[in-house]
């Protein structure tokens, strides 16, 4: 049985990752703070959207537009990150979870606010996902239209994360480890798109396809 460890701060917001994941073949257990779990045994990793990464974790003071973090969150996914990629579990990182995925590596920032960036979960705006990455493998290489629902986003990337997506203002959208069987960052909600954009389920396919 393919499974993976979906870890989320709100279950209200569930749904959508559990029901993309369900209908690409996963079994999906979810992880939160109350009920946290210790080891991924050999599943693979998603990690969603919801709150601000706490600054400390890159070095960083607070910016005042920096919203609320939480720091146990923090802590348990950076847990279950590490012991995915030093395992080469597959990972699928979203949002946040691509916010996560850069500081946990050596040397990766964030930017805390994006004056005017937050977008509407219907309203789109172009990326261009590069050619000869993983990301293109999955969805092709060349323009995009995506969601976005953040404000913050990769300043400095972490060690060994390649560039994947960029957007026409230039904020990465898209990173990954080359050298891991897959592990897969997006700044979108692709979650949010299945059901009308029939190209975003194949990055919850690939993801499965990897267990």
């Amino acid at each position: 049985m393919k499974r993976a460890v979906l870890t989320i701060g709100n279950l209200k917001k569930m749904d959508p990752y559990r029901d993309a994941l369900t209908a690409a073949g996963v079994d999906v257990l979810v992880a939160t703070v109350e009920q946290p779990i210790e080891s991924l045994q050999g599943m693979g990793l998603v990690l969603c959207g919801g709150s601000d990464v706490d600054p400390a974790l890159y070095g960083a003071a607070r910016d005042p537009q920096c919203e609320a973090s939480d720091a146990a969150r923090d802590e348990l996914e950076q847990k279950l990150l590490r012991e995915a990629l030093s395992a080469d579990l597959p990972v699928l990182a979203i949002c946040r979870g691509m916010q996560l995925f850069n500081v946990t590596h050596a040397g990766g920032t964030l930017v805390q606010h994006l004056e005017g960036h937050r977008i509407s979960n219907h309203g789109t705006h172009d990326v261009e996902v590069f050619e000869g990455t993983r990301l293109a493998g999955i969805l092709g290489a060349g323009v995009h239209a995506v969601n976005s629902r953040h404000h913050q986003a990769v300043e400095r990337m972490g060690a060994g994360l390649t560039v994947s997506a960029k957007s026409p203002t230039g904020v990465i959208d898209g990173l990954e480890r080359a050298d891991l069987r897959f592990a897969v960052a997006v700044q979108w909600h692709p979650e949010d798109m299945v059901e009308r954009v029939a190209v975003q389920r194949r990055l919850f396919e690939a993801f499965a396809n990897e267990l």
